[in-house]
């Protein structure tokens, strides 16, 4: 349910193009590190960014984490965009669309493999059960996940109900008992608490 909140939260005037060039710059303010750029950024690409994943894997879960890794690669990527190829929106969308199928690629590699290992393993009176016991991950799915971990629990939380629940930040507040203005500030800590592990994690 992302594109519910997102698109609630990003309704209002203007057309199209005038769409188009506030994500233009909100994503210039993002490449030179500006935090706030970034969550209303977020707001309004997040719902394009989780359909465009979900229409590739048909699963939830693992939709929720590719719009995740997609959402920090544009935080860590923003400089990149080159607008004379297409907007903001079409250039996540593409990123979107990229991750979730190395995300089917790579799970299918993973079953491919642990149906080898598991012919094999029964080949040679192994139990089964135990071979067939792999955990996928690819690096950057564990630096993620590493990187989630640093968060609070209050961070945490609180991006979950924005980003994933599809709430707008007053009623995250009202959920979680706090006041709209921390529960912005944990979302954007959370956010910059994101970048910052993923950037350490690469050195």
């Amino acid at each position: 349910m992302v594109g519910v909140g997102a698109a609630r939260r990003s309704s209002g005037p203007g057309g199209p193009g005038d769409a188009r060039q506030r994500e233009a710059d909100l994503l210039a303010l993002v490449a030179a590190g500006d935090q706030g750029a970034f969550a209303e950024l977020y707001d309004l690409i997040v719902g394009k960014v989780h359909a465009v994943v979900v229409a590739v894997l048909r699963d939830p879960a693992q939709s929720e984490e590719v719009t995740q890794e997609v959402m920090v690669e544009i935080w860590r990527n923003a400089a990149r965009h080159d607008s004379s190829r297409g907007s903001v929106r079409t250039w996540a969308a593409t990123l979107a669309h990229r991750r979730a199928v190395d995300r089917v690629r790579s799970s299918q590699a993973a079953r491919n493999r642990d149906e080898v290992d598991l012919r094999r393993g029964t080949a040679q009176g192994a139990n089964p059960d135990e071979v067939s016991e792999q955990v996928e991950s690819g690096e950057e799915h564990r630096m993620l996940g590493e990187a989630l971990e640093s968060l609070s629990p209050t961070q945490l939380e609180s991006i979950r109900l924005a980003y994933f629940g599809g709430y707008t930040y007053r009623e995250v507040a009202d959920r979680l008992g706090a006041p709209e203005g921390t529960v912005k500030t944990r979302i954007r800590d959370g956010l910059a608490r994101l970048r910052s592990a993923m950037e350490v994690a690469d050195v």
